[in-house]
């Protein structure tokens, strides 16, 4: 699908990259074969971003939440990240795709965050989009820890409590640098935000399929974005004719 003048497309997409797992049960597969397929997509949304221009593209890939899963199944997937980081890093340097990342970092394996590290240095002058992974990522922890943070700040006497606003406040958030997303797509047809950006989607547009993520494709993606270009935003206000 090319970009028409017709078509609002957004600058900032979300995605609650859901359903992998029972994608794989369905077919009778481990559950690890559903995330690599689900990696496969990965790449067609990314594709999909750079043909449309849209300009910022962020993806729910592991939450804090889903440290609760088995021991096996976070090993699988975190070795699956490392094979995709590999894997795709000649994909972002050929579309001058920066490659950012969000979360508790520190609490992945080391050998994940060398590879994260060596991508996102590799791709930090790239122009043209930024694709940023949500890891170890929890809305709520990470709104704690900017509350904490300038909570710090205010004992040190480095602060007045009165200084605090929202900018102040967005600019202590892992999204520091990021625009707000203008549209949240999530898979599976679950209808919740699962921790996910909850601050920056405050005024998101939300579009949520029944499609389970391997199977999300180009098409579908358009036709989300086509949605998305035929509503309003009014932001609290109102449209007038």
């Amino acid at each position: 699908m090319e970009q028409t003048p017709e078509l609002k497309v957004p600058r900032h997409v979300a995605i609650i990259m859901d359903g992998n797992g029972r994608w794989a049960l369905q077919r009778g597969l481990p559950r690890i074969e559903g995330h690599r397929a689900g990696a496969e997509t990965v790449h067609r949304v990314v594709q999909t971003c750079c043909d449309l221009g849209i300009e910022y593209l962020t993806l729910y890939a592991f939450s804090t939440e889903n440290w609760q899963r088995p021991v096996a199944e976070i090993r699988d997937l975190m070795r699956l990240l490392r094979t995709f980081l590999g894997h795709h890093l000649a994909d972002l340097k050929q579309n001058q795709i920066r490659l950012n990342a969000i979360g508790q970092i520190e609490r992945l394996p080391l050998y994940v965050r060398r590879s994260l590290r060596q991508v996102m240095a590799e791709t930090a002058d790239h122009k043209r989009g930024t694709l940023t992974l949500a890891l170890s990522y929890g809305s709520r922890a990470e709104i704690v820890a900017a509350a904490r943070a300038l909570a710090v700040k205010v004992q040190a006497g480095e602060l007045q409590p009165e200084a605090i606003d929202e900018a102040l406040f967005e600019a202590h958030l892992y999204t520091v640098g990021l625009p707000p997303p203008d549209l949240v797509i999530r898979t599976s047809g679950e209808m919740r935000l699962s921790n996910f950006l909850l601050w920056q989607a405050s005024y998101a547009e939300l579009w949520v399929t029944a499609t389970l993520w391997p199977d999300f494709s180009k098409e579908e993606f358009a036709a989300a974005i086509e949605e998305y270009s035929r509503r309003r935003r009014r932001f609290g206000g109102l449209h007038h004719a």
